[in-house]
């Protein structure tokens, strides 16, 4: 009788602790992103948007949005990405940088155009985020950060406005890990070299953002977000080291040329 009644009291604590165990774990975030279809992550993604439009001037220039697409169509053609996949959105502001959202949205800031030398270089960084959403890291990075539940919340339209903007903003204001970045990096190499692009200028460019003084920072989003520039632009070169491939400029030099006059007026 008292073995039966020890036996009972264990099965119950063994039970307790198994329970108290399992309740603890996340099983939506274990089993990951399966629970995110597309159609929620383009919901995600337009209501991130959305919250953008509303605090900051988009660039409506048809001749501009046009050129910055044909570059945008040049490397999803060559590297067999669906172009309808990455949606353009040009902001009026003078910081450099330039952002993925769910459901292929691409942010790019006036100022990033101003200040890239050439077009090799504004390729480099949209190859760059281009590899964000083919790899399909900004969901994952979200799914880490805010969690999935959150998510799917969004989603279905049951959050309060301010966690979707605070959590719109972590992706224009927050680095990717070390890991996810040089695969992005790595994989922006590999599309400006199938399409045709020249890669180097596209480190001189993390070398420039590297070397600028601490002042001046504050213009320069895209380099807080993603730190240790001298060292990613040390293994873009190397990558691309006897790589063969042929230069080609995108767009012709007048158009170049006015796209930065017309971004500067």
């Amino acid at each position: 009788m008292k073995k039966s009644i020890i036996q009972g009291i264990f099965i119950i604590a063994l039970f307790f602790s198994i329970y108290g165990i399992l309740s603890m774990v996340d099983w939506i975030s274990f089993f990951k992103i399966e629970t995110i279809t597309e159609k929620s992550e383009a919901k995600i993604g337009d209501l991130f948007w959305k919250m953008f439009q509303e605090n900051e001037k988009e660039n409506k220039n048809a001749y501009l949005n046009h050129s910055v697409d044909s570059i945008i169509d040049k490397i999803c053609f060559a590297n067999k990405i669906d172009r309808k996949i990455v949606k353009l959105h040009i902001v009026n502001k003078a910081e450099i940088n330039a952002f993925a959202l769910p459901g292929g949205h691409l942010v790019v800031y006036s100022g990033l155009i101003t200040h890239s030398e050439n077009q090799e270089e504004l390729s480099g960084v949209l190859c760059h985020e281009i590899g964000h959403i083919a790899l399909n890291q900004v969901m994952k990075k979200l799914v880490k950060e805010v969690g999935i539940s959150v998510l799917i919340s969004m989603s279905t339209g049951n959050t309060g406005t301010q966690v979707i903007r605070e959590t719109a903003k972590k992706l224009s204001s927050t680095a990717f890990d070390r890991s996810m970045e040089k695969e992005a990096d790595l994989k922006a190499v590999d599309f400006m070299i199938q399409a045709e692009i020249n890669p180097l200028p596209f480190a001189d460019f993390l070398n420039t953002l590297a070397d600028k003084e601490p002042e001046d920072l504050k213009y320069f989003s895209w380099i807080n977000t993603h730190p240790d520039s001298k060292e990613r632009s040390k293994y873009i070169i190397e990558y691309a080291k006897g790589k063969s491939f042929h230069k080609k400029s995108i767009l012709h030099t007048s158009t170049w040329e006015k796209i930065k006059k017309d971004i500067q007026e």
